[in-house]
């Protein structure tokens, strides 16, 4: 999708961070904005900033009900829509035997669920007009690389990932794109969304676990994430990408090994299989 002048998008999550600054990058290049966010007060300050190529919408994205309704307005308010950016998440951590099932519930719910309700709704409207169409759904490196504190958040975005690579090979053919955001640390409130979980505020917050990163000199992932990407570098970059029709939209060349490390992990297992004597016998064609 070359041309975003008149393109019309809806974003969940895009009252700040990520969904923000898509938002805006998106409206600098002539396309007018659906924004969707739980946060009623925060949508009204991002409308004021935005001005009027932007409506709002308050949806939470864990509900398909929610999510149908916010598609409704968005038609009733721009009459179509092109590209969708589900991009609202939370994150959770803690080691097994230790998350309660009511706070897996909660994150399946939101990140990965609020993904499957975005895609089903707004498949059938995009195809609908014929024109084509986009969908940007974030994941995270998260959904790249394991991390022994953030199981459940991991779990969302490697499925996220896993849905994604199939959503692109389904809709190629109606001329709709797919691309998976994997941002590394970018500047947003990710850090403290596990607060609002079912069983209320962490009493220990697995991002501010501080790791040795040599020297003497310790750090935690929320630093990470207080000190990383600015939103509005990566949401230009994921403009660029829509333009590209890039399945994959990577942010930090840094976290590149870790991609190559899991690669090499699986060619090594399945390089043991295939030596297997017993499994090269009995393979069939």
């Amino acid at each position: 999708m070359q041309d975003l002048k008149d393109k019309i998008a809806f974003i969940t999550g895009g009252a700040d961070g990520i969904g923000f600054a898509i938002a805006k990058a998106l409206i600098d290049q002539g396309a007018r904005v659906m924004l969707a966010d739980i946060n009623e007060a925060k949508l009204a300050e991002a409308k004021a900033k935005l001005g009027q190529a932007s409506e709002t919408v308050v949806c939470d994205v864990a509900s398909a009900t929610d999510l149908k309704a916010a598609a409704e307005k968005t038609i009733e308010s721009f009459g179509k829509v092109h590209i969708v950016v589900n991009n609202a998440g939370v994150g959770l951590g803690g080691m097994p035997g230790e998350a309660s099932l009511e706070d897996w519930r909660w994150i399946v719910d939101i990140n990965l669920m609020g993904v499957v309700y975005g895609v089903e709704t707004f498949t059938p409207l995009i195809k609908s007009h014929g024109e084509g169409g986009h969908f940007i759904n974030t994941a995270s490196m998260a959904g790249h690389w394991a991390n022994p504190m953030m199981g459940p958040y991991c779990a969302t975005k490697f499925a996220v990932v896993g849905y994604s690579e199939c959503l692109k090979q389904a809709l190629e053919g109606d001329n709709i794109g797919v691309s998976i955001l994997c941002p590394g640390w970018v500047k947003t409130g990710i850090a403290n969304s596990s607060d609002r979980r079912p069983s209320g505020p962490a009493t220990k917050n697995p991002l501010t676990n501080a790791e040795d990163v040599g020297g003497g000199e310790q750090i935690t992932a929320a630093d990470l994430v207080a000190n990383g990407m600015p939103p509005p570098v990566l949401a230009d970059w994921v403009v660029q990408c829509i333009r590209d029709n890039r399945l994959y939209i990577f942010s930090h060349a840094v976290m590149e090994p870790v991609i190559d490390a899991r690669h090499q992990a699986i060619k090594a297992d399945y390089a043991a299989a295939m030596a297997n004597e017993n499994l090269t016998q009995n393979q069939t064609s």
